[in-house]
């Protein structure tokens, strides 16, 4: 099952529209996806690399405005929307307790959500709850989310055909460590918010 899903991100990575998909994808990842852009991300570059700095710019830039609607989530509709959200992924009950600490630490907790496997869409809607200064917000967010994709975007630019073959001989240890780590950012919210 993991090889299909491998073999459907690197055939979307060069479809005409791939960039639109990545585009889509941050941006709802931003908000209300659970799942990163990284898996469309990686193929995309592996596929194109040429194409590397690019497509990590959509993936910034897509992130960024995805991450200022779920700070709208947050600051216009967290009664209808954002506490709906908030407590389908189980931190409804301590989120209270996290805004009060949030606007003293708020641009170090977006930038940290913005580099790690937390789960950013949290930090978006959070920070619009708490009416986190937006400007500080969003140059937390382009810096972070910018630092990550262009990262995991060098890296596959420079290593290329090796890391290639290294993800396609290790696909299942690697999408269980993704997997661990995407699971382990929801654990950490539990016992952080």
């Amino acid at each position: 099952m993991i090889q299909r899903l491998y073999d459907w991100a690197m055939s979307l990575a060069v479809h005409r529209h791939a960039l639109w998909a990545l585009a889509m994808i941050s941006f709802i990842e931003s908000s209300v996806f659970p799942i990163p852009p990284d898996i469309i991300l990686i193929p995309m570059v592996l596929a194109a690399r040429d194409q590397a700095w690019r497509i990590a710019l959509v993936c910034t830039v897509a992130s960024v405005l995805g991450g200022l609607g779920g700070y709208g989530i947050g600051y216009f509709l967290f009664e209808t929307v954002g506490q709906p959200l908030v407590d389908f992924y189980g931190y409804g009950a301590k989120f209270a307790d996290f805004q009060g600490y949030y606007n003293e630490w708020g641009a170090w907790i977006v930038g940290g959500a913005g580099l790690t496997p937390f789960p950013y869409k949290v930090v978006t809607i959070a920070s619009g709850v708490t009416h986190l200064d937006p400007v500080v917000f969003t140059i937390a967010s382009v810096i972070s989310r910018g630092l990550r994709f262009f990262i995991v975007a060098g890296l596959l630019w420079y290593f290329g055909e090796p890391i290639r073959s290294f993800i396609e001989k290790n696909l299942g240890v690697l999408a269980t460590l993704f997997f661990a780590l995407l699971f382990g950012g929801f654990i950490l919210i539990k016992f952080v918010i």
